[in-house]
């Protein structure tokens, strides 16, 4: 079986002072639940998989054991070049994604060349209970949307977004703070009317500050808009 396979050939990329260090990054990871397979490696041996017909078996048996079998499933999707069938790996899949590593390797290429059927998924996703459906759905808006096919609509759909959940708070956060970089006249309003709760407003400042793609006059005028 191929999920064998698979599994041998990541215990043989295996680093355990990596595993011991990444655990620490994601809040809530059982270590005995993680492999320690470097990023790298696991984009190899995703391309090596990508490739063959077998590797479907892989990617229907969910849920996997292994943080670093989740990591590389989202790799294959990501490599998928038919939209269609990307799209389908892609919903099976993220009901089953559980941290902010796996969710934010989750960047099928084949997105960028059918963005109208995608934003049909994102209002979907966006509006899931389930955390990580709705961080991906964010970071899809913020990946594709937010140059030349910007809208503020967009802005408005994200904004809408209300979560007590700490990774959705942050993407929010992320986005606008990307938003103001690229868009800042469009999304400067959404802080000056405060349209966000009040931590990702100010953790949207917060970052938004320490860009380096931000000017100074800006930065003068948002540091001046943190509520307090």
């Amino acid at each position: 079986m191929i999920e064998s396979e698979i599994r041998e050939s990541l215990f043989a990329l295996q680093d355990l002072k990596y595993r011991d260090f990444q655990v620490k990054l994601i809040p809530g990871m059982d270590k005995e639940k993680m492999i320690g397979v470097r990023t790298p490696d696991l984009r190899k041996l995703a391309g090596q998989l990508a490739k063959r017909e077998e590797i479907v078996e892989f990617l229907q048996a969910l849920p996997h054991r292994y943080f670093d079998e989740n990591q590389l499933h989202a790799f294959i999707i990501s490599a998928i070049k038919d939209y269609e069938n990307c799209a389908e790996e892609l919903e099976r899949f993220l009901p089953y994604v559980d941290n902010w590593a796996t969710c934010d390797q989750l960047s099928p290429k084949i997105f960028g060349k059918h963005k109208q059927e995608l934003l049909i998924s994102i209002r979907k996703w966006i509006r899931s209970d389930h955390t990580y459906t709705v961080r991906f759905g964010i970071g899809m808006l913020m990946k594709y949307f937010l140059d030349e096919d910007f809208k503020t609509e967009y802005a408005d759909l994200v904004a809408s977004v209300r979560s007590e959940e700490y990774y959705v708070n942050m993407m929010i956060a992320w986005y606008f703070a990307t938003a103001l970089a690229k868009q800042y006249k469009a999304v400067l309003p959404y802080i000056r009317e405060q349209k966000l709760e009040f931590r990702v407003h100010n953790k949207t400042i917060q970052k938004a500050v320490e860009s380096y793609r931000i000017s100074d006059e800006h930065k003068k005028e948002l540091r001046a808009l943190k509520r307090k």
